[in-house]
């Protein structure tokens, strides 16, 4: 019923999703019209079955009275009344029960479609997106929106629609017995399902900012357990409990005002139905007493009519909880749906490395608008060539690497791969074509095999066995207990942070890619590791366009190049022993680092 693309990222690419609740739910009934038409219908049979069963049992009734007045056999007066209640109650459980099993169908295939399309929206987020907002509130919504969607199409097809159905054959089959009986009961009606549809669309807005209070408490939980070694280390359980007392409140009080406003919707709603009941029942009874209708007729208008009241009555609780989904749907989607900051270009095409030469051309970059961190930014790195970039901390290396990658917009200029415009190339190629070690390599909570592998997917096992060995990885995954097939943890903290880096290493050879950015990539590392690990690093370098940001200045010396950064600026550019003999800003870093490393910032400065 749902074909998985074949395509994903083809697919991701060029989505849109619409960004308000009903147009959102429109998207996926156009999608599964075919399916949904069938549920129409269905459920109109089902509807207009069981709304016309007290239709039969009048006939029934009365052809009983009119035989035992004639005095002849019952059966015969009633038989054609019996099997249209017996065909109307077959009516109700073939439609119910197909109506049912297309529901066990669709359901679940909606889910999913909902949730991987939000997903591969989100994947499209730029980095200053996930850094703004809690992963596991991302997640929260997602699985809140995917449920929304359902429950508001379902409430449409299984209580909305039905009662359009029961209504209008109630009214015919009333108006058939007394116009004003029907004429009551159907501007009861009318009045009672708008002043609930009225109050309950005001409760969105609570139903919003409930689900917002309930998202942000799931962030914070997954925050604090994501961090958990950090509380114990500093001995801040109890802040961390504190910490979520916060946001428990907030949602304590978002679900109190919620509630308290469905409870006083539900005090109109059973009050109103109470007092029409009695005035439905007592003047149906006068109108028999006094000749008015048959016993079959009396006993058929109060069935309707208490049909229809219950079904009203049930009908204003499923609205509140529709706007509840709705209001979910409205965080979720407000939340996720946002215009995407870095996006391909309509006609972007595929990025084709033939040499690696990179080239910043008058780039502005600034994070925030009052702190610029580049202004008419101009440097080319040509091809094959080792590059470090050195500073203090702020300076702006990380920016360059994550400016290359794209994962920021620059606000002025260009930057070109071999000649092509980064803007100007899918996103997925750009960074297909660059492999990247950061200084804090995540892993995903799979095993250490399928962690490697994410370098190149068609990588055989031996492919990955000899990586880890490049990356002095092998040994310590064969002594774990299941070896390559270990699971590493959530970001993998059953690793150390020097094992960590050694798989992101791993993964970097066997991706084998014409660029290579290394930020920090070895200051995990112990010292005797970290000499092994360059002669790795000099295998994977070669015939390779290399950015190198370190801090420990020595792992540097050997490159071809090194650029100095200064407040946005490269001030020195030149090799190691040129910049050495020109005693200029590199020279003092070179005299201050202690232990190795560079610190944070200038100690001797003014």
């Amino acid at each position: 019923m749902d074909q998985r693309s074949n395509e994903p990222h083809a697919v991701a690419a060029s989505m849109s999703l619409p960004a308000t609740p009903f147009r959102f739910c429109l998207r996926y009934l156009r999608r599964y019209q075919a399916v949904v038409w069938l549920m129409v219908v269905l459920e109109g049979g089902q509807s207009a079955c069981s709304i016309l069963l007290p239709y039969a049992i009048k006939q029934i009734m009365d052809g009983v009275s009119a035989a035992h007045a004639a005095g002849i056999d019952a059966w015969s007066a009633v038989s054609d009344a019996f099997w249209l209640f017996a065909a109307l109650n077959l009516g109700v459980v073939l439609c119910s029960r197909a109506s049912g099993t297309v529901l066990v169908m669709l359901g679940p295939a909606l889910r999913r479609r909902v949730r991987r399309d939000l997903f591969s929206y989100l994947q499209l987020h730029s980095q200053r997106y996930f850094l703004s907002n809690f992963a596991g509130s991302l997640a929260n919504r997602i699985a809140e929106v995917s449920m929304g969607v359902s429950q508001v199409i379902w409430t449409t097809l299984f209580d909305f629609w039905p009662l359009v159905i029961s209504f209008s054959v109630s009214q015919y089959l009333l108006a058939s017995v007394n116009p004003r009986l029907a004429l009551v009961l159907g501007s009861w009606m009318v009045v009672y399902v708008s002043v609930c549809f009225l109050l309950a669309r005001r409760c969105r807005r609570y139903a919003r900012d409930y689900a917002a209070a309930r998202s942000a408490v799931s962030g914070t939980i997954v925050d604090s357990v994501s961090n958990i070694m950090t509380a114990k280390l500093f001995a801040r359980r109890d802040f961390e409990r504190d910490h979520l007392e916060g946001y428990l409140d907030r949602e304590v009080e978002r679900a109190r005002a919620t509630f308290w406003f469905m409870e006083g919707i539900r005090w109109f709603q059973f009050v109103a139905a109470f007092i029409l009941m009695l005035a439905v029942i007592g003047y149906a009874l006068r109108l028999w007493s006094a000749g008015g209708m048959s016993a079959g007729q009396f006993a058929m208008a109060a069935s309707l009519s208490l049909l229809l009241i219950e079904q009203a009555r049930g009908l204003s609780r499923r609205f509140l909880e529709f706007f509840e989904f709705v209001g979910n749907i409205n965080d979720g989607v407000g939340m996720i749906v946002r215009p995407h900051e870095v996006v391909d270009d309509a006609q972007a095409g595929p990025l084709r490395v033939a040499a690696g030469e990179i080239r910043f051309e008058q780039v502005d970059f600034a994070y925030n608008v009052e702190r610029p961190v580049f202004r008419a930014l101009n440097l080319t790195l040509r091809a094959g060539e080792r590059v470090g970039l050195v500073g203090y901390s702020g300076s702006g290396k990380s920016t360059l690497v994550n400016l290359i990658l794209r994962l920021f917009e620059p606000q002025r200029g260009r930057i070109l791969i071999d000649g092509q415009d980064i803007k100007l190339v899918t996103q997925e190629s750009l960074r297909a074509a660059v492999a990247m070690i950061p200084q804090d390599p995540l892993l995903f909570h799979r095993s250490l095999k399928d962690n490697i592998r994410y370098g190149r997917l068609g990588a055989s096992d031996d492919e990955v066995v000899e990586a880890a060995c490049l990356a002095y990885a092998h040994d310590f995954i064969v002594a774990m207990e299941d070896g390559y097939d270990a699971l590493v943890g959530e970001r993998g903290v059953k690793l150390s942070g020097g094992q960590r880096q050694r798989i992101a290493l791993a993964r970097a050879i066997l991706k084998a890619s014409p660029i290579l950015l290394l930020d920090e990539a070895t200051s995990a590392l112990d010292s005797v590791t970290e000499r092994s690990i360059q002669e790795s690093l000099e295998h994977l370098m070669q015939g390779r366009t290399v950015v190198v940001v370190a801090h420990r200045l020595s792992t540097l010396a050997h490159l071809d190049r090194i650029l100095v950064f200064h407040e946005g600026r490269i001030i020195e550019d030149g090799s190691h022993a040129s910049l050495l003999a020109a005693a200029g800003h590199y020279a003092h870093m070179w005299t201050m680092q202690a232990g190795g490393f560079l610190p944070e910032h200038d100690a001797s400065a003014p």
